[in-house]
């Protein structure tokens, strides 16, 4: 999730909806107004979930899916306006900043933040702004390496632990055709991350996107094309769908992509049989995926507060996290969920407990959403070879000074 490729990936129905192209709030304090973002493979079960919520705590729920591109625009003008629904599910990434704009209630205090133990450090952290709890953990994700088993074995080799070792099995795979690179700015943080880099440090108010070690891990990738060892696509509004298009129809051996993907490969010809279908950490360092997912949250104003309450509480019980990873392989952010034996029988949810468990932490501050877009511009010129990467990040420091923080200094 989320982030930017995860959007596309995950984009929900419009349903027919009216204020700003949304739906909004009943009045009515028994009835909670629920827009769900899934998407349409998913939906129908977060649906069932939340009317069976509905029915048991004795509140009527009114699901509306939303396409996640369009929700956030959608609800704070909505809710800008004493609209909305009462009840949103946000990318991790729009907490802060809706709770820094009064859009979404402060849950401190409440019933749903006094016993938070169980769910996973790196998911409750996206739920807080300035000390204060504003959102429930609904599903979190992980990026991983996925792998055809069948190539791999063919040519006998593992999935490579380190970039080098990509390179030294490439030429049995193909060459380039080993690995798509998506140039997606979600894709380039495992390399950032993984040599020690980041987009911000906002502990000290620092633009850290063109230090060493954040040039370090984008040149990893770029050294990987030049090297034959992967390859990307130069049309980057398609470079995701090209990705899996390359992966499903057996082009390409491995890629790197999350969770959401699971059920668009499994479809193809190629994943018919799932056990074909590998997936291991990305390579480098032990925690190189970004945290992502999905919290609830509340809308300040909402005059279905109470049941809105009840409602997260119910939606983000062990139960059911459990029935939704077991039935969608998504990733619970609860620890005891994953000890349901549905979940456990579930490879894809087993095979990225350890993931998820070891995600790198990302800046929650309101601005977060608005870095990745020049971040996708700047790892794709480098990707492309347009600018070498140094300048392309220095740049991108100057763009993030200029325009989102102007109250950060440039390292």
């Amino acid at each position: 999730m989320s982030p930017k490729a995860t959007v596309t990936a995950v984009m929900g129905l419009v349903g027919a909806l009216t204020l700003a192209g949304c739906g909004g709030t009943s009045g009515d304090p028994n009835q909670v107004v629920y827009w769900d973002t899934s998407g349409s493979a998913e939906s129908a079960v977060f649906s069932e979930v939340a009317q069976e919520c509905g029915r048991t705590g004795g509140y009527r729920v009114q699901v509306e899916s939303v396409a996640f591109d369009q929700a956030l625009n959608n609800y704070k003008t909505a809710a800008q306006g004493g609209q909305g629904p009462d009840v949103l599910r946000a990318d991790v990434g729009w907490v802060s900043q809706l709770a820094q704009a009064g859009l979404i209630q402060d849950l401190s205090g409440t019933p749903l933040v006094t016993d938070t133990a169980d769910f996973l450090p790196n998911t409750l952290e996206s739920t807080k702004f300035e000390g204060r709890t504003y959102a429930v953990p609904q599903v979190t994700d992980a990026l991983a390496l996925f792998y055809n088993k069948r190539k791999l074995d063919a040519a006998g080799v593992t999935p490579p632990q380190n970039w080098d070792e990509l390179k030294a099995i490439a030429p049995k795979l193909g060459g380039e055709n080993a690995l798509f690179l998506n140039n997606d700015e979600y894709y380039a943080l495992p390399f950032i991350y993984a040599h020690g880099g980041d987009l911000v440090d906002p502990a000290t108010k620092t633009i850290t996107v063109n230090s060493p070690e954040t040039a370090s891990g984008v040149q990893v990738a770029k050294d990987l094309l030049d090297a034959k060892a992967a390859r990307t696509s130069l049309d980057q509004p398609n470079s995701y769908t090209s990705m899996k298009t390359a992966f499903t129809t057996g082009e390409t051996a491995m890629v790197i992509d999350g969770p959401w993907a699971v059920s668009e490969f499994t479809a193809s010809q190629e994943f018919a049989d799932p056990a074909n279908l590998g997936i291991a950490p990305v390579p480098g360092s032990a925690t190189p995926s970004p945290v992502g997912g999905h919290d609830y949250v509340i809308r300040q104003g909402s005059d279905a507060t109470e049941a809105s309450q009840k409602f997260l509480a119910c939606m983000s019980s062990t139960a059911n996290q459990a029935k939704v990873a077991a039935e969608l392989g998504l990733l619970p952010t609860r620890t005891s969920a994953y000890d349901d034996p549905a979940v456990t029988a579930n490879p894809i949810v087993t095979a990225f407990r350890p993931l998820a468990a070891s995600t790198h932490p990302r800046a929650w501050i309101p601005q977060n959403s608005e870095l990745l877009e020049p971040l996708q511009t700047a790892y794709g010129d480098v990707l492309s070879g347009r600018k070498q990467t140094k300048p392309a990040l220095d740049e991108l420091a100057q763009t993030y000074q200029s325009t989102i923080l102007t109250d950060y200094a440039k390292r």
